[in-house]
């Protein structure tokens, strides 16, 4: 009976795993590639994969023939072998080719995914973004465009994008599934790599592609996402010109707005930019810029896009990413107050 509940518990985990393997959505999952260095991983995931199969098959295999047709049938002891030269070449070149079939490709897109000299040469129109880790947000800037934002990263498609990696308290690692594997994030040094997304599976996945930190990195490790805009070039165009000509904090439109800034500008602009020229050294950036707040599609990068949320992570960020830096930064604002701050946030909007 003990024999029997065990089977069964092992029965029910794989189904599990099975139904498992089969969550996930375009914008997230590894196994639904969405650019050319996602696609070249996924290819060697399968050829080592079926490297592996084909090993597995191929060993039980000849354990069952041997296991059938060599069983012991009497008491007479078999005629004793010490060994054959010819088996152990085979079962010694066969591994080695099979280490080739997997080592050549896996080098060749090594040196591939590693090159980034085209955003190191001089004059280099490459688009690049410097990425600064926090805890627990996102920091991107766009040195060539002259231009900061958080939690949202903007980038075209079918265009290489390349990465400055750095972060500014602990180890991180900068991911984003669908697109490519993920890179660490240090504090004292500075990593390189680049990812293409691909125009089509950017329009299945709504444009929208998911982010996450991939390091334990404290109790909001988890919560430490951000989101990825993959839009067309002429889009991606529009929207630098439109972050560009952003010289001044955007105005209120409302009164309630109005009465928003206000508050805003006593209580939050000494951590918060609301302008997304790049003015201020790494280091200086403490908070997320919020120069494009009413554009995003989360609120911290986790809570749905809405004035309500926005509340809500005013009252208490500290229910929802605890160990955040921002839990106590601010005074004690009335419920109107805060009402009209998140009015303000909710319209700062760099594009109709």
């Amino acid at each position: 009976m003990k024999r029997l509940a065990k089977w069964r518990l092992i029965s029910l985990f794989a189904i599990l795993a099975l139904v498992l393997s089969g969550c996930g959505e375009p914008y997230l999952s590894t196994l639904n590639p969405a650019g050319e260095v996602a696609d070249t991983q996924y290819d060697l995931m399968k050829l080592s994969t079926l490297i592996m199969v084909g090993v597995i098959i191929v060993v039980m295999v000849i354990f069952v023939l041997v296991f059938i047709r060599f069983r012991r049938k009497d008491d007479t002891i078999p005629k004793q072998v010490e060994g054959s030269h010819k088996l152990e070449i085979i079962w010694t070149v066969i591994p080695i080719l099979l280490l080739l079939v997997l080592a050549v490709p896996t080098v060749a897109a090594t040196f591939k995914l590693a090159d980034v000299s085209p955003m190191d040469k001089k004059n280099s129109k490459a688009l690049v973004v410097n990425v600064r880790a926090h805890l627990y947000w996102w920091d991107f800037e766009y040195p060539g465009q002259k231009i900061v934002t958080s939690n949202e990263l903007v980038v075209p498609t079918n265009e290489k994008v390349y990465f400055n990696l750095k972060s500014a308290d602990v180890k991180h690692a900068f991911w984003i599934p669908a697109v490519g594997g993920k890179m660490d994030v240090n504090t004292e040094n500075v990593n390189k790599f680049w990812l293409e997304f691909d125009d089509k599976k950017a329009n299945d996945a709504g444009n929208l592609f998911y982010g996450k930190c991939a390091e334990l990195c404290g109790p909001s490790h988890a919560l430490m996402d951000f989101k990825v805009k993959a839009i067309s070039k002429d889009k991606f165009d529009a929207w630098v010109t439109a972050m560009q000509d952003v010289k001044e904090p955007l105005k209120a439109s409302t009164a309630a707005a109005s009465e928003g800034q206000e508050i805003f500008n006593k209580s939050c602009i000494g951590c918060h930019a609301v302008t997304p020229a790049n003015k201020m050294p790494d280091t200086a950036r403490i908070a997320p810029n919020l120069s494009n707040f009413g554009d995003r599609s989360r609120v911290a990068g986790i809570l749905e896009h809405n004035k309500e949320n926005v509340k809500k992570w005013i009252e208490n960020p500290e229910t929802y990413k605890p160990g955040n830096l921002m839990t106590g930064k601010y005074g004690n604002l009335s419920d109107d107050q805060i009402d009209a701050l998140a009015d303000y946030l909710m319209g700062l909007k760099v594009q109709e």
